[in-house]
């Protein structure tokens, strides 16, 4: 089985480089499962429920959020409606939305995806220990299938590291996702987990986390928060792709890069 992973879309650069390149890299790979993060993909923070929509109809089977999850009401008020995107699966028990979703492949498995937050650096958004969670998730979801990819969305390297051991021979795979940063450090792990610490981005390289640098410098100079605007500069599309075994175990990773 190959999963296609594509890294964080930011703003409307992201959604049209999915657009443009999404179905062609299905095609070169030869994808069973798309997942797509798009937490950044309306106007840089957060994902509209139209623009998820969208991208269901471009192809993604399974879409991941992360801190931004509830930064726009109108996807917010309908996440019950829309088991295809997932918010992280530590936040609290109350919130709106799920955090695991299922996917046929082509060849007819399930796939599982969970999406977990990291808690270094998140300021508005507070999620439960996924240390303490994702062993017994992970065992639980295997009696359902052994395909499973965890999409960890968190800022610090050691703490996606940390995760990458502790679930090392549970699942197929574990994403590093936020910093909106692609790493060079894809591996399989000994006990057939592929991880990468972050997968990248889909949008403007010439960029600070894909949005125009002029304004995010004003931000550091100043200290005054502020939200930058989008912006087009030097397109990539970014992601990682997972060949997974029979048994649930990662065979390959391969990050790609492509610019447009």
């Amino acid at each position: 089985m190959v999963i296609l992973y594509i890294a964080e879309l930011v703003g409307s650069a992201g959604l049209a480089l999915c657009r443009k390149n999404l179905d062609a890299l299905k095609k070169r790979y030869g994808a069973d499962v798309v997942v797509v993060n798009a937490d950044g993909a309306t106007h840089g923070g957060g994902l509209g429920r139209n623009h998820a929509a969208y991208l269901r109809k471009l192809g993604a089977d399974l879409i991941t959020l992360g801190d931004f999850s509830f930064y726009k009401k109108d996807l917010t008020q309908n996440l019950a409606k829309m088991p295809y995107v997932i918010r992280p699966y530590n936040l609290v028990r109350d919130a709106p939305g799920r955090g695991i979703g299922f996917a046929l492949a082509s060849s007819g498995e399930k796939v599982a995806v969970v999406e977990l937050l990291g808690q270094v650096g998140f300021n508005k958004t507070r999620a439960e220990n996924p240390y303490q969670i994702i062993r017994p998730l992970l065992e639980e979801l295997r009696q359902k299938t052994p395909f499973i990819i965890v999409d960890f969305h968190a800022l610090a390297t050691a703490e996606k590291k940390t995760l990458f051991a502790l679930a090392d021979g549970y699942c197929a795979a574990v994403i590093g996702s936020h910093t909106r940063v692609q790493t060079a450090d894809e591996r399989v792990l000994p006990g057939g987990t592929a991880c990468i610490t972050d997968a990248g981005r889909t949008g403007s390289r010439l960029s600070a986390g894909g949005l125009a640098p002029d304004i995010v410098i004003q931000e550091y100079l100043t200290g005054i928060p502020t939200w930058s605007r989008e912006t087009d500069a030097d397109m990539a599309i970014q992601g990682v792709v997972i060949e997974v075994d029979a048994a649930g175990r990662a065979i390959t990773i391969e990050r790609f890069s492509q610019m447009n």
